[in-house]
């Protein structure tokens, strides 16, 4: 391997249009009995991190065993609803051909660092047919780790690549940080609800609006 992509998921690679925070909502209800009024910042955070301040703005107490519980039903309910979420989301524009033309670019691993339970990830990808281009087996997941750093130095640690083999692609200050937090080179991507300047002040050594032309985002990443 001479290069590992770390993308991040949610508004790099796919949109839910609003299907995640349903079965975010669903799952909380179904595991703490109380209806969701309001959701913590989920714009590169964690699911456990995300799910800790929610519980806290509900007057809930936060314990590794109820999260477990919560991130069990937020996997089923992704399953159960996996061909809603296809109807609804979309992989955004370029995602599908850029994978593509990655994985037949000859020493070239790619795989996720999300804040997401790895179910979640799973059927996102699979919904939008990215699946085949990502080796999950080396991502990191919101189980992983509550911070992003330490996703980064978890994908690394599980592909046996040093940072300087490895470049993260995400959307948010926090997966740039994350990255750099990480030893890795970032690509961020304004297709999220940070702007470019936003994530440039954050650090990102380049930034581009989406994905969608190939041929320079390969020379990108893997320059």
């Amino acid at each position: 391997m001479s290069l590992l992509v770390l993308w991040d998921i949610d508004h790099t690679l796919v949109d839910t249009r609003g299907v995640g925070r349903e079965l975010w909502a669903q799952a909380f209800e179904e595991v703490t009995s109380r209806p969701m009024r309001d959701q913590a910042k989920i714009d590169g955070s964690t699911e456990p991190v995300i799910f800790r301040e929610t519980a806290e703005m509900h007057g809930l107490r936060d314990s590794r065993e109820l999260f477990e519980r919560f991130a069990q039903a937020l996997g089923a309910a992704h399953v159960r609803r996996a061909a809603e979420l296809r109807e609804r989301g979309h992989a955004l524009p370029g995602a599908p051909s850029l994978l593509a033309a990655l994985a037949a670019s000859e020493g070239v691993t790619q795989t996720v660092v999300t804040g997401n339970i790895r179910v979640a990830a799973e059927v996102k990808l699979a919904a939008f047919g990215l699946d085949p281009y990502i080796d999950l087996a080396i991502g990191a997941f919101g189980e992983d780790a509550d911070d992003r750093p330490q996703l980064v130095r978890t994908a690394l640690d599980r592909a046996q690549v040093p940072p300087t083999c490895a470049v993260l692609v995400g959307d948010t200050p926090s997966d740039v940080k994350g990255g750099l937090g990480g030893g890795v080179r970032v690509v961020g991507v304004a297709t999220g609800r940070s702007s470019a300047d936003e994530l440039r002040h954050a650090g990102a050594e380049t930034v581009v609006e989406d994905l969608s032309d190939t041929k320079q985002m390969l020379k990108l990443l893997t320059r």
